[in-house]
């Protein structure tokens, strides 16, 4: 069995025998399969990505497995890349070195839940997770718009907010993440728990520096939630009365996004159910919220078109209205023009309508804009995550250059490496905890730019970097 990557000089076919009796995959179309994820949303991600290829593809059950299959990687020095769902969109789950693709999804079992909390295995998918927890009269604090495919242990490695980020704030706020487990890369592998402010050295590091086995979720009461439309004919009008939804006194919404026309004119499955050709607000409120959620519009100008219950949606036919948040929004562009891409923008604090009026003509036609609310710390903030038309490089260098200049954030969705993206600098709590977990440098190490600067130190030199650097 040759290399399918190019890459590597192992012989897989005595590494597939070594992993037994833990499942695999050796046809070679279902190992480019699984090596990809949704970096397509990026041209620029696509060009840089869709020819890098995994040699094998392992499914542990258990964490034993799991344990087996990374002693095994050690031991034949295999690059590897551990994967849930595939529902990221940077290239968290490509295999850029070649080498093991570790998928989680057969580790999938609910472990535990009790008063505020749910632990489950890293395969298990977030919505099995609220399906189970609806039984109990419970609901996760947080989860993505992706649920019906996205993975507990994914969305912790690789995620940061989500359908709950407005209550609850995102996944890094304390007290969202309790606790997780992970088994470094050695001879024999370790497991590790970490609790507390200790689960950020794990979070959001891309699978980097160990294989999560299972999370620990903080868990909300569960609500009686409606799912709300409402059209305003500015988006200026959207946006404005969507900051006063998240600062009026009584409503408490699980998640506010508001989106351009133009973008709504893409959900089809909408026709006839929204004003057409407006500027939609969309929003989760509890049902004893709705009067005044209407007020609130209505003072403002715009109509609720829709409040549904799950009754209701289910018999109109209609997704959840989180559907049309987060990168389903751009999900939804993509289905029918691939020549669309987003963008990820932090809006000046606190969120200003006057701030949206200031960029929008600066933008240019090619640049619609979609917000979501989300709290941290108490605050509210937007990001701003607009649907744009690729052209060229160049010409998105200059859509992310007049963001800056009118005091907005970017992002860059566009890089495959952590440090280029979300966390804009390396995080060497995240390195120093990699040198301690993969000290042979196996875990996606490609996927950070200063990973190469840093792996012949000690753990704790390491660690000392992150004191004077801003992650």
């Amino acid at each position: 069995m040759t290399s399918l990557s190019g890459k590597t000089q192992i012989d897989w076919a005595a590494f597939a025998r070594a992993l037994a009796p833990v499942e695999v995959i050796t046809e070679p179309v279902l190992i480019k399969k699984r090596s990809r994820d949704f970096f397509w949303y990026s041209p620029i991600l696509n060009a840089a990505l869709k020819t890098c290829f995994g040699d094998l593809v392992a499914r542990p059950k258990t964490p034993q497995d799991l344990a087996h299959v990374l002693a095994q990687a050690y031991a034949h020095d295999a690059p590897v890349v551990l994967r849930g769902g595939g529902t990221g969109n940077y290239g968290q789950a490509v295999p850029v070195d070649g080498g093991l693709i570790v998928e989680t999804t057969a580790m999938n079992r609910i472990l535990e839940i009790g008063p505020g909390f749910v632990r489950a295995e890293a395969g298990a998918l977030m919505a099995d997770v609220n399906a189970a927890l609806a039984e109990t009269g419970a609901e996760l604090a947080m989860f993505p718009s992706t649920q019906d495919i996205a993975t507990i242990g994914g969305f912790v490695a690789g995620g940061s907010a989500g359908i709950g980020s407005l209550a609850s704030g995102p996944l890094r706020e304390p007290g969202n993440l309790l606790a997780l487990r992970a088994l470094s890369v050695e001879a024999q592998p370790r497991e590790h728990v970490f609790t507390g402010a200790d689960v950020l050295q794990i979070h959001h590091a891309w699978g980097l520096n160990g294989a999560i086995t299972d999370v620990t979720m903080r868990t909300v009461p569960r609500r009686d939630w409606i799912g709300c439309i409402a059209s305003f004919d500015s988006y200026a009008d959207a946006f404005d009365t969507g900051y006063a939804v998240t600062q009026t006194p009584g409503l408490t919404p699980k998640l506010l996004t508001t989106v351009d026309a133009r973008i709504a004119a893409y959900f089809p499955r909408l026709a006839g159910h929204v004003r057409p050709d407006t500027h939609l607000m969309v929003t989760l409120i509890s049902a004893e919220e709705r009067d005044l959620l209407q007020q609130t519009i209505t003072a403002r100008g715009g109509v609720l078109d829709l409040a549904l219950t799950d009754d209701d949606r289910a018999a109109l036919n209609l997704p959840h209205v989180f559907e049309f948040s987060y990168n389903h929004t751009t999900l939804q562009v993509l289905k029918a023009d691939r020549t669309a891409t987003y963008q990820q923008i932090g809006c000046p604090e606190p969120p200003s309508v006057d701030d949206i009026r200031a960029l929008a003509p600066a933008l240019g036609d090619d640049v619609w804009m979609h917000h979501e609310f989300s709290r941290a710390g108490g605050r509210v903030y937007a990001v701003d995550l607009p649907i744009i038309w690729f052209s060229t490089p160049e010409r998105l260098a200059e859509i992310n250059a007049t963001y800056e200049r009118h005091g907005f954030t970017v992002y860059d969705a566009h890089s495959w490496q952590v440090e280029g993206g979300g966390l804009k600098n390396a995080d060497y709590r995240h390195l120093a905890w990699k040198k301690r977990m993969d000290p042979k440098g196996l875990l996606n190490s490609a996927k950070s730019a200063a990973w190469d600067r840093v792996k012949a130190l000690p753990a704790a030199e390491i660690d000392a970097m992150a004191v004077t650097s801003k992650p």
